[in-house]
């Protein structure tokens, strides 16, 4: 029975992120409708920093316990697979009509910050000053965010703008707040359970530390971006679910990386450099290819996406 007690536990912790990630994004489709906000917008702020919540706190705890490189592993693999298998599986099961999202301001944003994060990793350590730049560039993204939303609120006043799919214009104030609360709870703490479960397993196996940092804890704190955009993809809210990707890649290097640092410094691996960062930075400038090409992300787009990740997994776990 012990030997089944992680199998159980992950799978209770997969499904905690399943009903969060539903919670989350319905609680954030009504909040954006309530408050005259696009969908956009909210997925940038409320949706995007609740799904990265796993990160920040894997990210402290690891610097805090003396393995900051779990932390930088933690953000740049997350970073890869919210692209390539967050967007990549939601769109196997359902076509996200992407083409209809303006998210190219957005977009330009997280290349920035990659840059910005790739060009202080060249330092060979994050310490308070790269910190302090990279939370300076985070309060500068969501000032901007915030005026956005406060400008579309008075170009608004007096429209009847169509209702995001799925919204209920009735819903209580209270129940969005209940909406949002789940799911950002039920986010950490599903994704808690199943990566410290789904890492017994691996070390039962043999798994070795690294790999398990680079793999399983990646994959697994990007499995509340996975759950929530799956659930938008299903209810057809496309720019719920690239602007959450989007926003939390951003918060991923911004303030994830920054906060950390300021606990501790975060030793660059040399690897990180000849490698990963290279492969998250491809991975962001695929997006390229939707945002400014107005291109659907199909099933065979979807399909692609997953087995490139798959491909990248292979090159670490050998």
């Amino acid at each position: 029975m012990s030997e089944l007690m992680p199998w159980l536990l992950s799978g209770l912790g997969l499904l905690i992120l399943l009903l969060a990630g539903d919670a989350l994004v319905k609680g954030a489709v009504n909040l954006s409708l309530r408050l005259g906000v696009p969908a956009l917008i909210v997925s940038l702020t409320i949706v995007a920093f609740g799904t990265s919540a796993p990160e920040l706190l894997i990210s402290i705890q690891a610097v805090l316990e003396g393995a900051p490189g779990l932390a930088l592993g933690n953000v740049v693999g997350s970073n890869t697979a919210n692209i390539l298998l967050v967007l990549g599986v939601p769109a196997i099961l359902a076509a996200m009509h992407t083409s209809e999202c303006n998210t190219r301001k957005t977009y330009n944003f997280m290349i920035v910050a990659s840059l910005l994060f790739i060009g202080l990793a060249y330092r060979g350590v994050f310490d308070w000053i790269a910190g302090i730049i990279l939370l300076v560039a985070v309060a500068f993204v969501l000032g901007d965010a915030f005026r956005d939303a406060h400008q579309h609120r008075q170009a608004c006043k007096g429209d009847d703008d169509e209702e995001p799919e799925g919204a209920d214009p009735d819903m209580p104030g209270w129940r969005i707040a209940v909406f949002l609360v789940l799911g950002l709870i039920g986010l950490p703490l599903g994704a808690d359970l199943l990566v410290d479960n789904a890492t017994i397993i691996a070390r039962q196996y043999g798994v070795s530390d690294t790999v398990i940092g680079l793999t399983l804890v990646a994959i697994g704190t990007s499995l509340p971006e996975l759950a929530t955009t799956t659930m938008a993809a299903l209810r057809r809210q496309a720019d719920v679910a690239l602007g959450n990707v989007i926003g939390s890649n951003m918060f991923n290097l911004l303030a994830i990386i920054g906060i950390a640092s300021l606990v501790g410094p975060i030793p660059v691996d040399p690897e990180f450099l000849r490698f990963d960062l290279w492969v998250m930075l491809g991975a962001s400038l695929l997006l390229a290819v939707f945002v400014y090409g107005k291109v659907n992300i199909t099933r065979g787009w979807g399909i692609l996406l997953a087995a490139l990740y798959a491909g990248y997994m292979l090159l670490l776990l050998s």
